[in-house]
């Protein structure tokens, strides 16, 4: 700092947090002692300014040598030099907010006033700062950063160079590509109009198909009527010789001239006019149609033209028995369908009855007098039906079923057939019947080809009707029409239909597509569709509808068995469909390692799919088995002395662990299906019991099946070490390559055998040793884990409320209660106070799962026995017990033995034992008898 001109002591302050030393030239020692005290503060940085002190670099000797040589080559301060540089350190310590240093600054300079600056070019704002500025620009430090600036420069403009090559490049590569997405949008352009033409000409094409199928069916016509009259022809040939006296009177006639032939059209008008009134009165049979006047005058006006072909008498006669023929099937038919009986292909063919011919001529005008008649009467019949009562429709069904068999116009047998299928806007299971009865019928007579060119059409159309009736007509004639489709369009046309009406929204209808589904699958030729088959089979089996569930099981599943012949497919998607429909339920809690980790919150559609499929794997079941004993490899086992429940006997099973022959059949059960339960097993909480029963049913039926000796040196092993009870469980039977799969469904950590007691134990009791051929191993298991390990301080001891849920799991088979109750008796009277304990929290779990007998005879009984045992905490579990009897029985005997011991817990005087009555019967006033809650508000 500069105070005053020239003199001055000088300073070092080498503790400055600048970096180097600073000297400093100070008129006095007030101020260097000012400057030395901030140096020591730290406040040169932010407070003591750079540029009031001179800095060096880093204090090296050779730069102060070279700062003292430029000071003195300036020579010595003039005055306006001074004063431009104390008013700059004046300014700089004001700005800085050293007020002090600022008046002590001033006070050092008597002789100026720093107040006022003379305007001159050191005047600049910040001056300080701008003169350390320019005095750094001035080094060579800064002129060696001014030369790598330049340097950097030059490296940048290169850089900006190249890179504008690059975008010149890359524009260019741009524009080629634009060029080439043109040229790709054009050939697109002319691909779609390519397309746009071929797709009119398949449209042509289609439209040309029509035309040439309408001629196919008018050439199908003709050759009919061909055909006809050749018949016609070939029987008059054979009646000729026998007609000759009817020859010789032709003669005759012919010479009988005018008069005759005026007779004759005068008959000719008498006799049409007879044909008109009969085909009236045969068309006109129920009361319903004589309503009709309007179709009457149309008959009448068809059959009265003058253009018609009744030429001769002989036509005239036959035009008679025609309509006759036509009357008599109609009445038959009618009669028959009244009497519940349907029409047969007999029937139909009595309106084809050909009569015999005398001539070739008489032949001819049959066949146009029949061909006429089906044409009145396909014509009549669309405005007939709508005037006919819904109950007599049926009546009409062998005309519908004549005139679309025999009528020569394709579209008038479309309009036809689809009257067949809206003969009844509703129809009934019954009504149901009878047109589907007319419906295969029709098909016997028409063929493969018109069924599928005319029937399916119209169950295709009737697919999407409004009303379920109608859906479930199509649901329910699929599965009969199918006989008369050929064989290779058969799965792909039928499957469509019924793959479409299993997603219908009607129950009934989805119903009835799974059972026509499992009634066409032996109809299928091949295998082609089996993956379709099959998906559609775990579609209905894990239908939100338990009826078609049920179809689906009892009928479908063992149809697409016997049909496929996939066992092992089937068993593995299934095994997999029942861990995934869990595995993607969340758990209920987040935290890993924990219990509640392992275990899934399952939804209502995930509950409802894991049962059906459960079920779905019991109906496998009999085929699991039985072609566990097809595959058996071992000759010398016989296979006809044993039933199929005894033929895995002791013998057997001791082969299969000499490990020689490969069993992959049997070997599924027990290395696939049981492990795979058990995880199942393990993702379930407690509260799904019915999913844990389903799982140990399936157990009991296998153990059925597959035989006591499978039942107690696979199944039981398999268990016990899933459950963590490694040291009961014996592998001896077990094949060497089989063992490290079966041990490795041991518990690994603590968490995992406390989640397997939980959640294997249960089944353990209740699905393997509450076999009815291991009663006696069952009681003597559970005296061991309830009271023998007990005492011993086994695995037992630690996971009692574990083992108390799988006896109480027990407790829902009913046929196990007296095992239970005798085993809890022993604990009762025991002289152990912790099994007395476990006694009375055992069978406070029980009561939820008992009637009132029981309750009466063996609950009520134990907890009284525990009630008045003299350790207090006894007591109280007894207490909660009872509480727990008062909340689910309403039975009077019932409540007065709760009433009774409870005021011997009152009398006994216990603080604890009176604060366990009141909160036991706190608990049960919402649900027990109104004597109860008056003796709780008495207490």
């Amino acid at each position: 700092m500069v105070a005053t001109a020239g003199a001055g002591s000088c300073f070092k302050c080498s503790n400055c947090p600048n970096g180097g030393g600073v000297v400093v030239c100070d008129t006095g020692g007030q101020m260097g002692r000012e400057v030395w005290a901030l140096c020591k503060e730290g406040r040169g940085p932010a407070g003591l300014p750079r540029i009031l002190l001179s800095a060096t670099n880093e204090g090296s000797i050779s730069q102060q040598d070279k700062w003292d040589m430029k000071n003195s080559a300036l020579g010595p301060l003039k005055d306006n030099e001074r004063k431009d540089l104390n008013c700059a350190v004046k300014e700089y310590l004001l700005l800085a907010g050293y007020r002090l240093a600022a008046m002590t600054l001033i006070e050092e300079v008597p002789d100026q006033d720093l107040d006022v600056w003379p305007n001159s070019s050191a005047c600049v704002r910040d001056a300080l700062r701008c003169y350390y500025y320019q005095y750094l620009s001035s080094t060579a430090e800064a002129a060696e950063e001014k030369i790598s600036i330049l340097r950097e420069n030059e490296t940048l403009v290169k850089d900006n160079e190249r890179l504008n090559s690059e975008k010149d490049s890359l524009t260019k590569s741009w524009e080629a590509a634009n060029s080439q997405v043109a040229a790709l949008r054009k050939s697109l352009e002319t691909a779609h109009k390519d397309i746009k033409e071929k797709e009119k000409m398949v449209q042509d094409l289609r439209q040309s198909l029509d035309v040439q199928r309408k001629e196919l069916n008018d050439c199908r016509a003709e050759i009919t009527a061909l055909k006809m009259y050749i018949e016609g022809t070939q029987s008059s040939k054979q009646l000729f010789v026998g007609n000759s006296d009817g020859l010789k009177l032709h003669p005759i006639a012919n010479s009988m001239g005018e008069a005759a032939s005026l007779n004759n059209n005068d008959e000719d008008s008498k006799e049409s006019e007879s044909v008109t009134n009969k085909l009236t009165l045969e068309v006109n049979t129920t009361d319903d149609i004589q309503k009709v006047p309007s179709v009457s005058e149309a008959l009448v006006s068809y059959a009265t033209d003058e253009n018609c072909i009744y030429g001769t008498s002989e036509d005239k006669s036959m035009s008679n028995m025609s309509l006759q023929n036509v009357s008599f099937y109609s009445n038959l038919h009618g009669a028959s369908m009244t009497g519940k009986s349907h029409g047969s292909s007999d029937g139909i063919s009595v309106y084809l009855s050909t009569e015999k011919l005398e001539s070739p001529s008489k032949q001819k005008s049959s066949d146009k007098m029949a061909l006429e008649t089906i044409m009145i009467v396909s014509d009549a019949l669309p405005k007939i039906v709508p005037y006919v009562l819904i109950n007599h429709r049926e009546e009409l069904l062998p005309l519908i079923i004549c005139a679309i068999e025999k009528h020569p116009d394709s579209d008038v047998r479309d309009s036809l057939t689809h009257t067949l299928f809206n003969l009844i806007k509703r129809p009934d299971g019954q009504q149901r019947r009878i047109i589907m009865d007319a419906c295969v019928e029709l098909a016997k007579s028409v063929g493969e080809m018109r069924t599928e060119t005319e029937l399916l059409p119209q169950c295709w159309e009737q697919i999407n009707h409004q009303y379920e009736e109608r859906r479930l007509l199509v649901a329910q004639s699929c599965g009969e029409l199918a006989v008369y489709v050929r064989p290779e369009i058969r799965d792909s046309l039928i499957l469509s239909i019924v793959q479409q009406l299993v997603e219908d929204a009607a129950t009934v209808v989805r119903e009835a597509a799974t059972h026509n589904l499992a009634l066409l699958l032996p109809l299928f030729p091949n295998l082609d569709k089996y993956y379709k088959v099959e998906e559609l089979m775990f579609q209905l089996v894990c239908d939100p509808s338990g009826v078609v569930v049920e179809v689906a099981l009892k009928e479908l599943v063992h149809a697409v068995v016997r049909w496929g012949g996939k066992l092992d497919q089937i068993s593995r998607v299934l095994l997999a469909h029942i861990l995934a429909s869990a595995q993607r339920c969340p758990p209920i809690s987040g935290v890993e390692g924990t219990i509640d980790f392992h275990l899934r919150v399952l939804g209502e559609q995930e509950r409802w799919n894991i049962d059906a499929l459960l079920r779905m794997l019991t109906e496998l079941l009999p085929f699991v088995h039985q072609k566990a004993i097809e595959t058996c490899p071992f000759a010398s086992v016989d296979f006809s002395s044993s039933t199929p429940e005894n033929f895995f006997s002791m013998y057997c099973i001791k082969l299969y662990a000499t490990g020689d022959s490969e069993w992959l059949a049997f070997e599924w059960m027990h290395t696939d299906c049981l492990p795979d339960l058990i995880k199942l097993a393990c993702l379930l909480p407690m509260k799904e019991d019915n999913l844990r029963i389903i799982i140990a049913k399936y157990l009991l039926e296998v153990s059925r099946r597959y035989g006591k000796y499978y039942l107690e040196h696979i199944m039981l092993p398999v268990f016990l070490m899933a459950a963590g009870d490694i040291d009961s469980g014996d592998f001896t039977y077990f094949p060497l390559s089989i063992q490290p799969k079966v041990r490795g469904l041991r518990p690994k950590n603590s968490t995992a055998e406390k989640l397997a007691i939980m959640c294997v134990f249960p089944l353990l009791l209740s699905g393997i040793l509450g076999s009815p051929s291991s009663r006696q191993q069952l009681e003597e298991y559970l005296r061991k884990v309830l009271i023998q390990n007990t005492k011993d301080g086994s695995f037992s001891m630690h996971h009692t409320t574990e083992i108390i849920n799988a006896v109480r799991f027990l407790c829902l088979f009913v046929e196990h209660h007296g095992v239970i109750f005798n085993i809890l008796w022993e604990m009762v009277v025991s002289s152990d106070t912790s099994l007395k304990i476990n006694a009375a929290i055992l069978l406070k779990a029980l009561v939820p799962y008992i009637d009132v007998k029981i309750a009466s005879a063996h609950i009520l009984p134990a907890l009284i026995t525990l009630g008045s045992d003299q350790n207090l905490t006894v007591k109280c579990a007894s207490i909660d017990a009872f509480g727990a009897v008062a909340q689910h029985f309403k039975n009077g005997m019932v409540v007065d033995k709760i009433r009774i011991q409870m005021d011997a817990f009152l009398e006994d005087g216990s603080h604890e034992a009176t604060i366990s009555v009141i909160r036991a019967l706190a608990v049960a006033v919402p649900h027990s008898t109104d004597r109860l809650r008056e003796y709780i508000l008495l207490i």
